[in-house]
């Protein structure tokens, strides 16, 4: 059974401020007056929209702990990371400057609706959704969303973009490996001390411990993460076939310490973004 690089579809191709402003670009644009097509690209992509939460905004990828949309692995137009924005743009040049990234640090699946919405005003070919770390990263295993309530909140996007942008493609891809992050930074005394400051504390509260509570607390998580992508999954074939899901390219993602923000030690860096957009490329475009 062909995977799913190959079920891809035809057509896809202030102290702070000046920190800030180092990491501009790849943000919300006003959609364009322009007219149609010129570029010869044969009625290819010329407008996509990032729906998702903080990694998906590029949050800390630059010098900063702010967002920084340039370095985002789906719309970011920097020169660190391959989005993949610059991989369309190659190939669809009407493209360029009309990549929207409407993520939002925080924003949980209820939160997506409201993303997709001002998407489908752009009128994107191309919609990448990220969704779902902040609803497992709560203050405890019991705040975190139901898997029900997360489900029903990523159909009501998805219903949003199917009747606002029916021809849009879309690309659902998987919650990381959140759990790895404590895998392999437990025993780094900077990142646990990162961590104390409340970053994911429903996993990475007392990050050192082996008390039985704490680690039965740790798989409770991930295993949330991994009834949410299965979810993801589903709400995705259930859309249609102008949907697919990443088949789980960004759950397998081996996430090192020197791939995340040294910040918090959670976010990806410029190179974890790096990582998550060539895992999640689809390739070639055969959908």
């Amino acid at each position: 059974m062909p995977g799913w690089r190959e079920r891809w579809w035809v057509g896809l191709l202030a102290g702070l401020a000046v920190l800030t402003i180092a990491c501009e670009g790849g943000a919300v644009r006003p959609p364009s007056s322009g007219g149609p097509d010129r570029t010869g690209s044969g009625g290819g992509i010329l407008a996509m929209a990032a729906l998702g939460d903080s990694v998906t905004s590029g949050f800390a990828s630059c010098l900063a702990p702010v967002p920084c949309p340039r370095n985002s692995w789906s719309t970011g137009d920097g020169t660190r990371v391959d989005s993949h924005y610059r991989r369309l743009v190659r190939t669809n040049p009407g493209l360029k400057g009309r990549a929207y990234n409407l993520a939002a640090g925080n924003a949980r699946a209820d939160a997506l609706a409201g993303q997709a919405s001002a998407a489908v005003q752009r009128k994107p070919q191309y919609v990448t959704i990220l969704i779902g770390a902040n609803d497992a990263c709560r203050p405890r295993l019991e705040d975190m969303t139901p898997v029900e309530t997360f489900r029903r909140q990523v159909d009501q996007a998805l219903a949003v973009l199917e009747q606002g942008a029916p021809q849009a493609r879309v690309l659902v891809v998987g919650i990381p490996d959140i759990r790895r992050l404590w895998d392999v930074g437990h025993t780094s005394p900077v990142a646990v001390k990162a961590w104390s400051f409340g970053v994911c504390p429903a996993l990475l509260a007392e990050a050192t411990s082996t008390a039985p509570a704490d680690v039965a607390r740790r798989q409770a998580f991930a295993d949330r993460v991994d009834a949410y992508n299965t979810q993801l999954a589903a709400a995705c074939k259930a859309y249609g076939p102008r949907c697919r899901d990443d088949g789980g390219a960004a759950h397998r993602v081996a996430f090192t310490l020197d791939m995340v923000a040294a910040q918090d030690f959670f976010h990806p860096n410029a190179a974890g973004q790096n990582a998550l957009a060539t895992a999640t490329w689809p390739g070639e475009p055969v959908w």
